[in-house]
C-alpha cells in the first residue's frame, strides 16, 4: 500500500491489517449496508502488474486464456493464467492504461510477485517490460444502487456508463464499471485524498470484505495462494464471464482447456452458496467440501468466502456437479454444515 495513502486511511479510522482495510470502525453497519449502498471501499488489497512495450499484446495473447485483442482502453475483461497442465495460477481483471496503451492486470496483491516473476521467464527476446505497478494508482471501489449517480456528481465531465466492463478515462486515471452498481476508480496518489473526501461526504466507507461479498454475489472468482493449481478455467466459470477464448491461438494449458470444453468433460463447476456459520467459524478459500455420494472423498472446494449481510457466510465453491444437483454438500467434513446453493447471475454452460 502506498505509504502516504496508508497514513491517510488510518487518519480516517481505517482498521488495516497486511495492507487490507478490514473496516472503518463499524463493521456491522458497513455489512448491513452492503446490499443497498452506496459504499466507498479501498482496493489496496489488490495488486497491479503492468505490461508495456511494443510486443506486449502478442506476448499476453500467448500466455493468457482470454482474448487480449478484445481488451482496449475502453474495455476491460476477465482472464486466467494457467500451468501447462491447464491449472490456474491466477485469475484477473485486465485493461489498457489510456495514457500509454500498456496493459494493467489486477489480481490479489499476494500473487503479484510470483506471477510477474513467472511471466518474465517467458519474455525471452520479446520487447515487453513486466513490473509491479501496485503503487502507481490508488484504486477505490464505489458500490450501491446510486453508485453511478454519485460518481457522475463528483466527476460531471466524465461520460460514466453502467455497462459492465466499460472503462472511462478521467484526468489522471480511469473508471471501470464492474457491474451496473459497482465501479472502480483509478487515480494517482496526489488526487486520491481529495476524491475520497468528496465521495465520503455522502457515501459510507467500508472494508475490503464488502468488495469480496459483492464479487461473490456477481459470481466473479478470485484465485489465491490457497487455491492455485486446483482448478481449470471452466471449473470456476471463467468461460461464462468471457475469461476464456476457445478460438484464439496457443497459451499454457490451452490444449487441456480446449479438450475439456469440446469433449464435454467439465464434471466440476462453480456454485454460489450460503453457510449458516457461527461468528467463531472461519470459512476460507481452500476448505474442502463433502457429500454422501463421494463418501470420505472431497467433492469440492471453497473458492471465495465473505460475511453475508443476512448472517453467516456467502461463498463461491467448485463442486462436483452430480453432488451439487443430487446430494447435500457439507463444509469441511462429511457431516459438517450444509451449503445452501443459490443462483448465479449468469448461466454456467
Amino acid at each position: 500500500m502506498n505509504p502516504d495513502w496508508l497514513i491517510f486511511l488510518t487518519n480516517h479510522n481505517a482498521h488495516i491489517e497486511q495492507n487490507r482495510v478490514l473496516h472503518f470502525g463499524q463493521p456491522a453497519a458497513e455489512l448491513a449496508q452492503a446490499e443497498s449502498g452506496p459504499l466507498l471501499i479501498d482496493l489496496s488489497h489488490l495488486g497491479l502488474i503492468r505490461f508495456s512495450g511494443e510486443d506486449a499484446q502478442d506476448f499476453l495473447q500467448g500466455q493468457l486464456s482470454c482474448d487480449i485483442r478484445a481488451i482496449t482502453p475502453e474495455r476491460a475483461g476477465y482472464g486466467g493464467y494457467c500451468t501447462p497442465k491447464g491449472r490456474l495460477l491466477c485469475s484477473f481483471l485486465i485493461w489498457q492504461d489510456a495514457s500509454d496503451h500498456s496493459y494493467l492486470m489486477q489480481l490479489p496483491a499476494e500473487l503479484v510477485e510470483s506471477i510477474a516473476k513467472r511471466l518474465r521467464m517467458f519474455v525471452l527476446r520479446s520487447k515487453v517490460l513486466i513490473q509491479d505497478d501496485s503503487g502507481h494508482f490508488i484504486r477505490i471501489g464505489i458500490a450501491g444502487q446510486n453508485a453511478q449517480a454519485w460518481l457522475q456528481e463528483i466527476l460531471p465531465d466524465a461520460p460514466i456508463t453502467a455497462a459492465p466492463m466499460t472503462v472511462t478515462s478521467i484526468p489522471d486515471g480511469q473508471i471501470i464499471c464492474h457491474s451496473a452498481n459497482r465501479f472502480e476508480i483509478l487515480t494517482i496518489p496526489a488526487q486520491a485524498p481529495s476524491l475520497w473526501e468528496q465521495l465520503s461526504k455522502q457515501v459510507r466507507c467500508a472494508g475490503a470484505p464488502i468488495w469480496d461479498w459483492l464479487e461473490i454475489g456477481e459470481g466473479i472468482p478470485v484465485i489465491f495462494k490457497a487455491t492455485q493449481e486446483q482448478f481449470i478455467p471452466q471449473m470456476i466459470n471463467l468461460d461464462s464471464i468471457d475469461g476464456v477464448n476457445f478460438r484464439k491461438g496457443c497459451y499454457p494449458g490451452q490444449e487441456i482447456v480446449a479438450r475439456t470444453q469440446y469433449l464435454g468433460k467439465v464434471k466440476r463447476r462453480m456454485y454460489r452458496a450460503h453457510l449458516d456459520t457461527d461468528s467463531h467459524m472461519e470459512v476460507s478459500a481452500g476448505d474442502s467440501l463433502f457429500s454422501a455420494d463421494t463418501g470420505d472423498q472431497a467433492c469440492g472446494m471453497i473458492v471465495n468466502a465473505a460475511p453475508s449481510p443476512a448472517g453467516g457466510v456467502d461463498v463461491l465453491a467448485v463442486i462436483q456437479t452430480s453432488s451439487a444437483e443430487t446430494a447435500p454438500v457439507h463444509w469441511k467434513t462429511p457431516d459438517g454444515l450444509r451449503l445452501a446453493i443459490q443462483p448465479l447471475p449468469y448461466l454456467a454452460t
